[in-house]
């Protein structure tokens, strides 16, 4: 299948202004995956208590780093890494020069959260063919949930990041990493972002609907959500809650 555009998503590239500095080292601290190893990784930007704020793929090329974000969030993910820069020599700004792709099957990287979810690779911007309602339709097929309006402002672990490999517990300190963490130790992970057909969609727990699919994401309590009807890589986690 020939890798097509996501006009959704965007890159925000990460590049240091300076040979001694190192963008890998800076993002290192700031979010919930290790960035220091082989790339790409999904990861989180995400607020003092632990809640999503941002999440995205991270690409390297060369000296730099890739975010792979959502397009209509990648100015506000500028601004927000900004104002952790302080007096790092670091440039941070949306490349509009380079495009995410994507295909079921063949061309690029395996998605680092599940393999089922196909390939990305980075190439050179262009007015492709694009595959966003593809990619949609694919990736709640499988029952995995991203960007701001699914997962708003839930905690991390509640988006189901640990199974879907968004967070490392072994890394060190992050932004967040504190309850992060507790959670994780705990076995706290009380409700889960799950997908659902709309029809048995709660609407008090509803964070996005797809009407076109027929399809919503809800978060549910754990005890609520029924093993045998959950994606295959979330089955293990609900049934060591019970």
């Amino acid at each position: 299948m020939t890798a097509r555009r996501l006009a959704s998503r965007a890159l925000v590239r990460i590049s240091p202004t300076d040979p001694a500095e190192s963008p890998r080292a800076f993002l290192q601290g700031l979010v919930t995956n290790d960035v220091t190893g082989e790339l790409p990784v999904y990861a989180a930007l995400l607020s003092a208590q632990g809640k999503h704020l941002f999440d995205f793929l991270v690409w390297g090329d060369g000296d730099d780093l890739l975010l792979d974000c959502e397009t209509e969030l990648a100015d506000e993910l500028v601004r927000r890494l900004s104002l952790y820069r302080l007096r790092r020599k670091l440039a941070i700004s949306v490349d509009g020069s380079r495009a995410v792709f994507w295909s079921r099957d063949g061309e690029g990287t395996a998605d680092p959260r599940l393999a089922a979810l196909g390939f990305h690779h980075v190439g050179p911007a262009d007015d492709s063919e694009t595959a966003d309602a593809d990619w949609l339709s694919h990736r709640l097929s499988l029952g995995v949930t991203e960007g701001r309006a699914e997962l708003g402002d839930l905690l991390w672990l509640e988006t189901n990041a640990a199974e879907l490999n968004g967070v490392s517990f072994t890394k060190g300190c992050y932004i967040g990493q504190e309850n992060t963490a507790r959670m994780n130790w705990r076995q706290k992970v009380n409700r889960r972002l799950v997908v659902v057909p709309q029809d048995q969609s709660d609407k008090k727990r509803r964070r996005a609907t797809y009407p076109e699919l027929g399809i919503a994401v809800d978060r549910r309590r754990v005890e609520d959500i029924d093993p045998a009807t959950a994606p295959g890589w979330l089955r293990e986690a609900l049934t060591l809650a019970d």
